[in-house]
Formats: structure tokens, C-alpha cells, sequence
């Protein structure tokens, strides 16, 4: 088995944190309040989030947003790549 490089699998899970961090934000954008709230009601099962969705966003709110999701995407993806070569045997063919 081969190690995973921390710092890609770190930067790649960051950079699809934020992708999904801006495609939250487009959603917002193109369907409303409204079609917001349907949205997230269904996809988290049933949890109503009507109360807790705010349409507008200051636009320096959303680049802080992204900004803190890609890092702990980073920290995430950088865990999970630490642990999985920390756990893995090391190859008997060497």
C-alpha cells in the first residue's frame, strides 16, 4: 500500500470543501428562500432549517465562509490522510 501525500489530499479536500461552500452559496442565489429551505429540509432529512436560513449574506461574510471551509477541509482531508498512512502496512516488496 502507498502513502497518501498529507498536504494533496489536505489541498484537495479543502478546494472541493469550498466548491461546495460556493455551490451552497449559488443555490441561495437561484432559488430563494423558499426553494432554499425546501432544499435543505430534504437533503437533511427532514430537519427543518427555515429558522435558521439568512438570504442575505454580506459579501465579506462569504468570503470569511469560504475561506474557514477550505482550511478545515485541509485539516480534515490532512487528518485523514495522516491517520490512513500511520495505519497502513508497510510494504513487504521493498
Amino acid at each position: 500500500m502507498n502513502a497518501i501525500d498529507i498536504r494533496k489530499f489536505g489541498l484537495a479536500v479543502g478546494a472541493t470543501w469550498a466548491i461546495l461552500y460556493i455551490g451552497c452559496a449559488v443555490v441561495m442565489m437561484a432559488v430563494g428562500q423558499s426553494g432554499t429551505i425546501a432544499f435543505f429540509n430534504s437533503l437533511l432529512h427532514g430537519l427543518d432549517v427555515g429558522s435558521i436560513i439568512r438570504p442575505e449574506v454580506p459579501l465579506s461574510e462569504f468570503f470569511i465562509g469560504l475561506l474557514e471551509s477550505f482550511i478545515l477541509g485541509w485539516l480534515v482531508g490532512a487528518c485523514i490522510a495522516g491517520i490512513y498512512n500511520f495505519t497502513i502496512k508497510p510494504n513487504k516488496s521493498q
